[in-house]
């Protein structure tokens, strides 16, 4: 069955059926970059300019779903990130990295979409300005190897071309010359459409700078990640037989960092439980663990929304405040990243 985020797409109908839709209409743009006006006069020329692209048309269709539902979520957070400058020019500095996390728990809490559809939807919301840009990067092929692993390049070529045509302004044809090198630059390195082709998790990660003894690995290190209620407990209890390190706290966090050096310095394998659903922190603990040597194992376990919250005993509020915050832990972020996404019922 195809996923779609809606079978009626007439936009007067997305208009009411979405509020952040409709609230596109009052985000203004940059004259000198979209001198055809606000947000939501552009999302509607980019999605009439993704459905022409001949590209798309020959994809299947749960593809093309996946791709129309990026377009119309690509610039979704200008409505919280434009600002007037003095200057008079009219910027939304961050709004492709909060759009992304937006889209996330549209897809995951209000419009429900299958785990790897919305994490290519998040990937290519993300990443929708990349094509445009890579080629004044000093760091470009670390930069493309990085985001190739959390998006089809291709796709995200075709985004970017739909962004560029869906709008009037001065320098279109410069800016489809910038997608054409970027395909240019993805087919040279072998990531078109496809992961940049690293021979291990640890090359992998050298590659990008990751900081740590990696080769050879010390001991294995499993982080777990996930909301509350979405069963990373019953996963550990199935699967691994190894000493647990919970932090209950903010208070405690720094014991069980000291517990957690104590295994490592033993070679000591270990499981870290805790939500750990913010790259940041994620960040912070696998700096901990490579500094050791250690191989490090993100398993990335999710329910659905509502049995998230019924399991988890938590105000309704403070979860969804966690949905908001949350960030899937991405594939250059260790050695290993497994995402389970079924609930232990099924």
């Amino acid at each position: 069955m195809t996923w779609a985020i809606g079978e009626n797409k007439d936009w007067d109908d997305l208009e009411r059926r979405f509020d952040w839709v409709n609230a596109m209409q009052h985000v203004p743009q940059d004259k000198i970059h979209h001198a055809e006006g606000n947000v939501a006069i552009h999302t509607k020329m980019v999605l009439e300019a993704l459905t022409q692209d001949e590209a798309w048309r020959r994809l299947p269709e749960q593809d093309k779903e996946t791709l129309w539902a990026a377009a119309l979520l690509h610039d979704v957070e200008k409505a919280s990130t434009t600002v007037h400058e003095p200057d008079g020019r009219i910027s939304s500095k961050g709004h492709s990295r909060k759009g992304a996390q937006t889209a996330g728990r549209i897809l995951y809490r209000d419009i429900p979409a299958p785990f790897a559809v919305r994490e290519q939807v998040c990937g290519l919301v993300r990443h929708h300005s990349l094509p445009l840009w890579l080629h004044d990067k000093r760091d470009a092929l670390r930069v493309l190897a990085r985001v190739s692993l959390e998006v089809n390049t291709a796709w995200l070529a075709m985004l970017a071309r739909a962004d560029v045509r869906g709008r009037i302004a001065a320098d279109v044809n410069g800016l489809l010359q910038r997608v054409q090198y970027f395909e240019t630059f993805c087919r040279e390195h072998g990531c078109w459409g496809r992961p940049y082709p690293f021979a291990t998790g640890n090359a992998m990660l050298q590659f990008l700078g990751a900081r740590g003894r990696l080769e050879p690995p010390q001991t294995e290190v499993v982080l777990m990640s996930g909301l509350p209620g979405a069963g990373k407990d019953a996963f550990i209890k199935k699967h691994y037989d190894l000493p647990v390190i919970a932090p209950e706290s903010r208070r405690g966090l720094e014991a069980a960092k000291a517990q957690a050096r104590s295994c490592l310095r033993r070679q000591q394998p270990f499981v870290w439980n805790a939500p750990n659903i913010t790259r940041q922190v994620r960040s912070q603990l696998l700096h901990l663990f490579f500094g050791y040597g250690a191989y490090v194992k993100v398993v990335y376990v999710e329910a659905p929304y509502q049995l998230a919250a019924a399991r988890s005993n938590r105000p309704e509020a403070a979860l969804q405040k966690q949905v908001n915050q949350l960030e899937v832990p991405a594939r250059w972020e260790a050695q290993e990243v497994l995402y389970i996404t079924e609930s232990p019922e099924h």
